[in-house]
């Protein structure tokens, strides 16, 4: 009698066979990635709301938006003619440099989806500063001598910051840190450039700001969910466009910003010894705007580098 034993087939190989590569762990997300992207776009409408409720309906705020743009006259000179030149041409710039890049990564990457969300959300973002302008009851008088008319948002700041945000969520992730400071940094600049030449008030910069938020951020979530292949990294340091330094630099720039505002409300403050202000409004004002312009690059350049897929998950 032959008795047939079924051999077990083993999944460990014989000595002197080579291995089979092990498997290359998954690339991994942030966690929370949705929920956070949600939570900064609801927390950028809120913002949004608040900033237009203090500075536009209150007496303080009124006060405080209207002292920095009447102040403005004082620096006007040099500078004014310098920020004339740059919103001359921010238009055509902004435009430009944001339709170059989005065209060469779309043809080149091949990412039709992405340019499409991006481009949208940059139209979206402008047409809504100019419904949110036309349609929101003008300042009422609150004892402040000021145009009546709404100002907010400033429709140049936006065009700016959604040329700059569309670029930021077209490049890849190890770009983003490095892109995002430039791009803050061109928006905050055109900010300022509108208060120096007494275009727009603080408050008018701050909100277009937001409004650039409240629609980049969703934009950003579906890119990245329409392209999770290529929106994936080493991290932080793994490329000079990836460093901690454009981090870096965006944090000190909104501190020294801070500091500025906290020692100008200060020194005008009653019983400081300096209360016939003759530009401290308008450097707390020039200061909001920074502060608010890094925040957002800050809190964009992290939320996205969280949501970018590690190429190289780290071990727990």
């Amino acid at each position: 009698m032959v008795i047939f034993r079924q051999e077990h087939t083993s999944t460990q190989q014989a000595p002197g066979y080579p291995q089979p590569p092990s498997r290359a762990p998954e690339p991994r997300q942030g966690r929370g990635t949705g929920f956070l992207f949600l939570l900064a776009t609801l927390a950028s409408m809120a913002a949004l709301a608040a900033t237009y409720y203090f500075f536009v309906r209150t007496t303080t705020g009124q006060f405080i938006d209207e002292s920095a743009l009447v102040e403005a006259v004082e620096i006007h000179g040099t500078a004014g003619k310098a920020a004339n030149k740059l919103l001359d041409w921010l238009p055509a710039v902004s435009l430009l440099i944001s339709a170059v890049v989005v065209l060469i990564v779309t043809v080149v990457k091949r990412r039709w989806a992405a340019a499409g969300i991006a481009v949208a959300a940059c139209v979206g973002s402008n047409v809504a500063t100019q419904i949110l302008k036309n349609l929101s009851p003008d300042r009422p008088y609150r004892g402040i001598e000021t145009l009546e008319l709404n100002s907010l948002p400033s429709g140049h700041t936006t065009l700016a910051a959604s040329a700059a945000a569309a670029v930021f969520l077209m490049v890849s992730p190890r770009w983003r840190p490095m892109v995002g400071f430039l791009g803050g940094s061109f928006a905050v600049a055109t900010g300022v450039s509108t208060l120096i030449n007494q275009w727009h008030r603080p408050a008018d910069v701050v909100a277009a700001f937001l409004v650039v938020a409240v629609f980049m951020i969703p934009a950003g979530w579906l890119i990245i969910r329409k392209g999770p292949r290529w929106n994936v990294w080493d991290g932080y340091g793994h490329h000079w466009a990836s460093s901690h330094l454009w981090l870096g630099l965006s944090l000190l720039a909104g501190l020294a910003a801070a500091a500025v505002a906290g020692f100008s409300l200060l020194s005008v403050a009653a019983g400081s010894g300096v209360e016939d202000s003759t530009t401290h409004y308008f450097w707390a004002g020039t200061a909001l705007i920074v502060i608010a312009g890094y925040l957002a690059t800050v809190t964009g350049v992290w939320l996205f580098g969280h949501a970018a897929r590690r190429r190289h998950a780290p071990r727990r």
